[in-house]
């Protein structure tokens, strides 16, 4: 029974994944097709034009910024591995990092699997181990998230009052059946960890059990890595986290500089645009197609027109999946290597 199970199992998953690609990807070229709709000849024109007169150097910048944000990422990440008793190499841990960028623009939340599996190739770092350190890092950007978030507000309150206004009035009727969820979700939580911890020794004695056992035990160790940081330790990962965000909004206001429509704008319009892009990054498949307009709306804001807005956001789209693409082919190169030499 396991030998057929075991197969089918693994072509439902495959499948899943790839009706979850072509969804996140349909998402995306629906919004070219939409927008590309929209725009008349001498629209598509004009962006083309913005396109060709840009400068080209600050695209370049904004590159290496990019390259510079995952390689910080990398630091950050290697410190969570100190507790554990691992040591993986900074180089590997990068490579891993911007394998895992490229991962997710073929299949969501591909790169978190990948980036533990290249790390186990080449440090023999178990995954279960890294998995937990990257549910950490999760965690902590979804706090430093909602930090931008607050703050973006407050950016950009100035030109969009009444725009806020009216989406918090229009949202405000859906709240009781958020909060619902929520309990939900916290009263399925709490469950979940009780079931576990009350019938935890008499379900080990199967042998299935014991390998998810030692999969969430790992996977704990991993997420507790951050409080068993040193003081120095600690510091240094918020200081990365710091960086992080820093690093991806002065990309924005980089890019700024290769239009002479948005030279002037500064760094309250560079955070607008992060945070706008971000959204763009998740609606849909690697940000295709939505990451450009969200820019342009964030750059509406501050009186920039449609044709320069768009040239701007699909120029610094394309930029960021550049870097990821060229760099992370490259090591999965080197990773694919390192594979076959420990093999031998």
């Amino acid at each position: 029974m396991p030998d057929t199970a075991t197969p089918s199992l693994k072509k439902r998953n495959r499948l899943s994944d790839i009706v979850k690609l072509v969804i996140f990807l349909g998402i995306g070229f629906f919004f070219i097709y939409w927008f590309l709709l929209k725009l008349d000849p001498s629209q598509k024109e004009a962006i083309w034009t913005s396109f060709t007169h840009a400068d080209y150097f600050w695209v370049g910048v904004t590159m290496v910024c990019c390259l510079l944000s995952h390689f910080v990422r990398a630091l950050r990440w290697q410190l969570l591995f100190g507790p554990l008793g691992c040591r993986p190499g900074l180089g590997n841990t990068f490579g891993s990092v911007v394998v895992a960028y490229m991962a997710n623009l073929a299949f969501p939340r591909l790169g978190e699997v990948m980036r533990c599996a290249t790390l186990r190739t080449s440090d023999d770092i178990p995954m279960e181990k890294s998995l937990g350190t990257v549910v950490t890092e999760r965690f902590v950007d979804v706090l430093a998230f909602g930090i931008v978030v607050l703050l973006g507000i407050l950016c950009m309150y100035g030109q969009a009052q009444e725009w806020i206004y009216n989406t918090l009035s229009e949202k405000s009727h859906s709240l009781p059946h958020i909060a619902v969820i929520v309990v939900a979700l916290l009263v399925a939580a709490v469950a979940s960890v009780f079931f576990y911890r009350f019938f935890r020794k008499r379900l080990l004695k199967y042998p299935l059990f014991q390998k998810i056992d030692g999969i969430i035990m790992g996977g704990v160790d991993g997420l507790k890595s951050i409080f068993y940081l040193g003081r120095g330790q600690l510091v240094l990962f918020i200081l990365y986290s710091i960086i992080i965000y820093l690093l991806y909004i002065a990309g924005g206001l980089i890019i700024f500089q290769a239009f002479p429509e948005t030279a002037h704008l500064g760094f309250s319009a560079a955070f607008v645009l992060y945070l706008f892009g971000s959204i763009g990054m998740t609606i849909s498949q690697g940000g295709l197609g939505a990451y450009p307009v969200l820019v342009w709306q964030a750059l509406a804001l501050y009186g920039i027109g449609e044709t320069v807005g768009l040239a701007v956001g699909w120029l610094l789209w394309a930029s960021q999946q550049a870097v990821v693409l060229a760099v992370g082919l490259g090591f999965i190169i080197y990773f694919s290597v390192a594979k076959k030499k420990n093999k031998e």
